[in-house]
């Protein structure tokens, strides 16, 4: 892929469901790395060219030496973060805002390549098991934008909502099983043990 693509890392959260670990220092499944190490490692193969920075509250990765990009608006969750990722790559340039959770331990090149694949509409986000994923999801800067101010502006901080705004403008992406298991994410301690 030749365009321009901007990757936000979404490392926000206070990980109390973890025991006030950051999810992104967590040790991946084989123990050789942390989630965040992972997943930088699996971004820089699959999207050599693109910046990508760490979104939300980052201070626990400061030893990566990424650029942060704090919230917009903060105390909002999710949606601050993601309007901050798409002001960024508005910003600079780029046709695709990548967002990716970092607690996926599974995710690989294939499954971003299938994400950043060239597309007609201004999102494709992962469709699995009747749920939307739209932190594991490419984004077009400018349109999507638009969606999360009018969500913000209306009070409405799911990421569901601005999912459903841009409506017909979404692609679901559909994935195999084992592409679905890729998108597994750890949100609990049974997660991180299951």
């Amino acid at each position: 892929m030749n365009e321009r693509v901007t990757v936000g890392l979404f490392v926000g959260g206070a990980g109390k469901r973890m025991g006030g670990i950051a999810k992104g220092l967590l040790r991946t499944p084989d123990g050789s790395q942390t989630l965040i190490e992972r997943l930088l490692r699996v971004c820089h193969a699959a999207v050599p060219r693109a910046t990508v920075y760490l979104v939300g509250d980052a201070s626990a990765y400061a030893a990566l030496g990424l650029v942060a990009l704090g919230d917009d608006p903060p105390g909002v969750g999710p949606i601050g973060g993601l309007g901050s990722l798409l002001q960024r790559a508005q910003n600079e340039g780029s046709r695709t805002a990548l967002a990716l959770a970092c607690d996926l331990p599974f995710i690989d090149e294939a499954v971003l390549a299938a994400l950043i694949a060239p597309r007609a509409r201004s999102a494709r986000v992962p469709f699995v098991n009747g749920h939307w994923q739209p932190l594991s999801a490419a984004y077009a800067p400018e349109v999507t934008l638009l969606a999360v101010k009018r969500e913000l502006d209306l009070g409405q901080h799911a990421l569901r909502g601005v999912i459903a705004r841009l409506g017909d403008e979404v692609e679901a992406l559909e994935l195999d099983a084992r592409a679905a298991r890729a998108l597994r994410d750890w949100d609990t301690p049974e997660d991180v043990r299951g």
